[in-house]
């Protein structure tokens, strides 16, 4: 300072003892001052890093697990539901259900797995009652696992119990179909119906008169057991075939399973229908044929399958996503593969020559999204996406087709 002119010189000194003043009246300055010299000190060094977010793979993954509603949160190395299930003190009985089911593997973080508890449930079958536990949620699976014959006409549904009945709690009502024997066109087909008169029954079964046919017992006349109706054709030639009809499948988008889980939650089972065709003949050769007939002899059981629906991404991973390119609407598709096909090891190795989050055979064609394609996890992510979009159509694409082929 002695360099100065003597008049700044003293200006200096009164600045700088009036700054120690204002920090000492203020003392919370101090602290604020150093909050933002760290995150400066933070963020150079995120920048001369290149600012890749953080990315640790491990073989250990977060699951979500609800035994009757109540959430667990677990950190386990098991490989699959059933192994983990065997760690834990759950005091499982054969009649609990447990979803997904126990070879399904945990191959990512946030994984939701549901206990489902066995009760006591009533089964009222016309003047019988049996008693079982079950978790089941279907009331025809229920009465079938409790050793009923439930026909595909059948009807079950739960109820809650009638204390004038003697049943207390949940009960399963099952309403048995009628016996009856179809008659088309001299072809005799035994069925079962829920209708209360012939004409119902015809709605029932789909069986239309309209190609001047008649039916015998009259329209109005009540079902009873055994009962056999008769379908005529008027002055044509005509066979009768019986035909499968395969089993209707419903999908249930359910929020308890991780996307892309799927559960069986009641088996289908293929129909039966009689196929009456009106045949036309030149010469006694046939020449043609037309379905004029198509009578259900019996329903299909729908397959219900409950897909997962939760969408629950670790940051970390979105952050390699979003650093990659990829779109947020792809996040679930693009982890559901990368989870199956390497668990998120960027060095993951097989075999065959396959190598990296998605597998890329050989893994040296990733070379062409970056020089550092054998360790960094945005750059092989990259190399993915144009994968997908280029032979897929997009991520969706290669979601759909890796759940028929299981690869991709």
């Amino acid at each position: 300072m002695r360099f100065l002119p003597r008049k700044l010189t003293r200006r200096f000194h009164r600045a700088h003892r009036a700054g120690r003043r204002h920090i000492l009246r203020r003392p919370y300055l101090l602290p604020i001052f150093g909050l933002i010299l760290g995150a400066a000190i933070v963020a150079t060094l995120a920048i001369s890093k290149g600012g890749t977010p953080t990315f640790r793979p491990s073989d250990s993954h977060v699951v979500f697990l609800f035994d009757n509603g109540k959430k667990q949160t677990i950190d386990t190395k098991a490989k699959t539901v059933g192994e983990l299930i065997q760690r834990l003190p759950l005091n499982l009985i054969p009649e609990d259900v447990v979803e997904p089911s126990a070879d399904t593997e945990i191959v990512e973080d946030n994984f939701r797995i549901n206990v489902y508890h066995a009760r006591p449930v009533t089964i009222v079958d016309g003047t019988n009652k049996t008693v079982t536990l079950t978790a089941q949620k279907s009331a025809r699976v229920v009465a079938e696992a409790a050793g009923l014959k439930i026909n595909p006409e059948d009807l079950a549904s739960f109820a809650q119990g009638d204390i004038a009945q003697n049943v207390i709690g949940e009960k399963v009502v099952v309403a048995r179909a009628i016996p009856v024997t179809l008659n088309l066109y001299g072809t005799q087909v035994p069925s079962y119906t829920q209708a209360s008169t012939v004409a119902a029954l015809l709605s029932e079964k789909h069986i239309k008169l309209d190609n001047g046919e008649t039916v015998n017992p009259v329209p109005k006349t009540p079902v009873t057991p055994n009962l056999q109706i008769f379908i005529l054709a008027k002055g044509s030639q005509v066979i009768t075939t019986e035909e499968t009809i395969p089993a209707p499948v419903q999908n249930v988008n359910d929020i308890t399973l991780s996307f892309g889980t799927k559960v069986i939650r009641q088996q289908g089972s293929p129909g039966k229908q009689a196929v009456t065709y009106l045949i036309n003949q030149q010469n006694g050769v046939e020449v043609s044929r037309k379905i004029i007939q198509q009578a259900i002899v019996q329903t299909p059981v729908t397959q219900i399958v409950a897909i997962g629906a939760t969408i629950d991404i670790n940051g970390d991973k979105t952050s390699i996503m979003a650093a990659a390119g990829i779109s947020s609407g792809d996040y679930a598709y693009a982890n559901f593969i990368i989870s199956h096909e390497s668990g998120w090891r960027p060095t993951a190795a097989n075999p065959s020559g396959a190598y990296g989050l998605c597998q890329a055979l050989p893994g040296s064609k990733m070379a062409t999204a970056g020089a550092d394609w054998q360790t960094n996890p945005i750059t092989q992510l990259k190399w993915c996406s144009g994968y997908a979009h280029s032979r897929f159509g997009g991520w969706a694409g290669a979601y759909n087709y890796w759940l028929a082929h299981r690869n991709w």
